[in-house]
C-alpha cells in the first residue's frame, strides 16, 4: 500500500509505503510513474487530493493551481493507473468530487468549474470502462468537517469518520456517482437556480 501526501504520514506500518509529493506541482506525474514502477500495480486508488482559492481578477495564477490539483492531476493519476488496470481486466478507481460541482459561484469560480470537470469527466470514464473490469466511482460530498470546510455557512455538515466510511464503502460497490448528503441536494439546485437568475438578468 502507497499513500501520497504533501506532508509525512504519521502511518509506521511495514506494508505501508508514503511518498511526501505536492500533486500541484511540476513534476508530479513523472514521479507517480517512478512509484507506480517500483511499487506497483496497484488495483485499487483513491484520490481525495482538493484545494480552493478565492476569486482575484488581479491574479489569476491561484485558479491555475486550484484546477491542476483538482482536476489535472487526478486525471494524470488516472492516467498512469487505469491503462493497468484494463490490461489486468481489474481495478478500483474512486475520486472525490463535491456537490459544488453543480454550481456557477463567483466567489469561487475555479473550484466549483475544477469539480464539474472532474465529475463529468470519470463519470464518462466509468461509462467507457464498464466492460474492460476496472470501476470508476465519483463521490460528490457536501459539506465535511476538514480544514477546506471554511464558508460561513456549513449547511448538514457531517464529520470526517463519516465520510470515511461511504468511501470505504465505495470500493465495494458498483455505483458511479456517490452524492451525500442526500439532503443538500434540494438546497444545491436551489442555489443554482438563484445563479442562473442572476445570469439571465446581468447585463
Amino acid at each position: 500500500m502507497v499513500g501520497i501526501s504533501r506532508s509525512p504520514s504519521p502511518l509506521a506500518e511495514p506494508a505501508y509505503h508514503h511518498e511526501v509529493l505536492d500533486v500541484g506541482r511540476p513534476g508530479f506525474r513523472a514521479k507517480l510513474a517512478e512509484i507506480v514502477s517500483e511499487h506497483g500495480p496497484f488495483d485499487a486508488c483513491l484520490y481525495c487530493a482538493g484545494i480552493a482559492a478565492p476569486c482575484d481578477l488581479d491574479s489569476l495564477e491561484r485558479d491555475l493551481e486550484v484546477f491542476q490539483v483538482n482536476l489535472m492531476a487526478a486525471v494524470e493519476t488516472a492516467a498512469e493507473l487505469i491503462p493497468r488496470m484494463v490490461q489486468a481486466r481489474h481495478g478500483r478507481f474512486v475520486v472525490l468530487s463535491s456537490q459544488a460541482d453543480a454550481l456557477v459561484v463567483p466567489e469561487h469560480p475555479s473550484y466549483a468549474a475544477s469539480k464539474a470537470a472532474m465529475s463529468a469527466y470519470f463519470e464518462a470514464l466509468a461509462l467507457a470502462a464498464r466492460s474492460s473490469g476496472v470501476r470508476v466511482t465519483n463521490i460528490r460530498f457536501g459539506f465535511v468537517d476538514t480544514k477546506m470546510a471554511k464558508a460561513r455557512i456549513r449547511p448538514f455538515m457531517r464529520p470526517t469518520d463519516w465520510a470515511v466510511r461511504i468511501v470505504v464503502r465505495a470500493f465495494d460497490q458498483p455505483a458511479i456517482r456517490v452524492t451525500r448528503p442526500r439532503r443538500l441536494v434540494p438546497l444545491v439546485k436551489i442555489m443554482r437556480w438563484l445563479t442562473d437568475w442572476r445570469i439571465r438578468l446581468a447585463r
